[in-house]
């Protein structure tokens, strides 16, 4: 469990929750709890780019719905690139 306990897990599980909630817009965070139900990975990875972004200060405003589909968008578009020979 890479070293850490299950309270610190926990404790910064809740961290990036209170995180989350104040940078998304309401329906952004109950699109991004729709996302954690369906694949877990995705929001996963969301919410580490989400929590990145806010830590260095890159977000002057909350994310609204729409920029959480953009975002989204660019995600999962960078998975989906293959090399063709």
């Amino acid at each position: 469990m890479n070293g850490g306990t299950l309270e610190e897990m926990k404790r910064i599980e809740e961290l990036k929750k209170i995180i989350l909630k104040k940078i998304l817009s309401r329906h952004a965070f109950e699109r991004l709890g729709r996302i954690r139900l369906v694949k877990p990975a995705l929001a996963a990875q969301l919410e580490l780019y989400l929590v990145q972004l806010y830590q260095a200060g890159k977000l002057k405003t909350e994310i609204s719905d729409e920029q959480l589909k953009l975002i989204l968008e660019s995600l999962t578009s960078k998975k989906g690139f293959r090399f063709v020979k």
